[in-house]
Parts: C-alpha cells; structure tokens; sequence
C-alpha cells in the first residue's frame, strides 16, 4: 500500500494525539491554541485530501468521526472544570449529549452501525465548536454558549430525524433536505 493513501488516516490520527497532549497544556495558553489549531484544522484536512485524491472510504469516514469525538470530548474535559459555566448551560449541554447519544443507539439499531453524519450543520457546528476560545475571549460565555448550543442542539435534531427517516445510512447525507 502506497504511503499516499494513507496520508488522511495519518492526518486523522495526529488529530487524536494532538487532542490527548491538549491534556497536558494550560488551557488558553499559547501552547494550547497551536495545539488547538492544529487539531482543528487536521479535522478540515483529512477530509478534503481524502475527497481530492479519491481516497474516501467507510473506515476513513469512522475514524474521523471518532476523531471528532475525542477532539470534542477532550475539550469538554479541559474546559468544563476551568470555566463557571451556568447552570441552564450544562442542562442545555447535557441535552445535546442525550440526543447524539439517542441517535447514535437509533442508528445502531436502524443500521447496525453508529451513524455518525457529516451533515452540513454538523460541520457548521464543528467550526464553530473550533472558534469557541476566540469568541468566548471577544464575546463572553452567554453568546457563546447560546450561538454554540443553539447551532449544535439544530444539528443533533436534523442527525436524529435523517436517522429516524432514512432508509439507508449515508454517511456523507448534507442534510435533511438531501435524503433520497
């Protein structure tokens, strides 16, 4: 196997180890946004050069949404101890998290697989998830925990309803509107 074909899977996988090292950076330190940035941005990468090599496959498409997982998961670890979030923040959380969970067991059991989407307002929600320290430093946390959740909360309900309507799992669906 060419060493081409696997540069988004490397990509993806440096994604996941940046993630984990964030753990060991202080939060908002300049350290900490290098390693922020290159997360994020290896996120945007592995995709496009995936798409633009015609290297796209199913096991690319998991492990970058596992990638993601772990990308937001370890920003949760990070960020929810050193910020006061309000309460009807972390309610509003925990709601979003209940339902990526709900439609992660709909999926399993409608498709025998986790159907982890890359919706248009999933990606949305990522970039915005990826802007979270700079607008949270320009904006404060009530606008940016209402723009953020209001986005992510939109994308978990249209994830939860294609799974719900679709008959097939597309991985790659854009949205709602583009089911067949």
């Amino acid at each position: 196997m060419a060493i081409t074909k696997l540069i988004p899977s490397i990509i993806t996988g440096a994604r996941i180890i940046c993630s984990l090292l964030l753990l060991f950076i202080a939060p908002l330190s300049p350290v900490f946004f290098a390693g922020y940035l290159l997360g994020g941005l290896s996120d945007i990468l592995d995709g496009y050069i995936a798409r633009k090599l015609n290297l796209s496959s199913r096991f690319g498409a998991v492990f970058d949404s596992v990638a993601d997982i772990i990308f937001i998961f370890v920003l949760l670890l990070i960020f929810i101890p050193y910020i006061q979030w309000p309460l009807w923040c972390v309610c509003w959380m925990a709601i979003i998290i209940s339902i990526r969970v709900l439609t992660l067991i709909v999926g399993f059991f409608k498709f025998h697989a986790f159907a982890f989407l890359h919706t248009y307002a999933n990606k949305a929600t990522g970039l915005l998830l990826l802007c979270f320290p700079l607008i949270y430093w320009l904006a404060g946390l009530n606008i940016t925990a209402v723009l953020l959740c209001s986005l992510a909360t939109l994308s978990a309900l249209e994830e939860l309803l294609i799974s719900l309507i679709s008959k097939t799992l597309d991985r790659d669906v854009t949205s709602v509107f583009a089911i067949r």
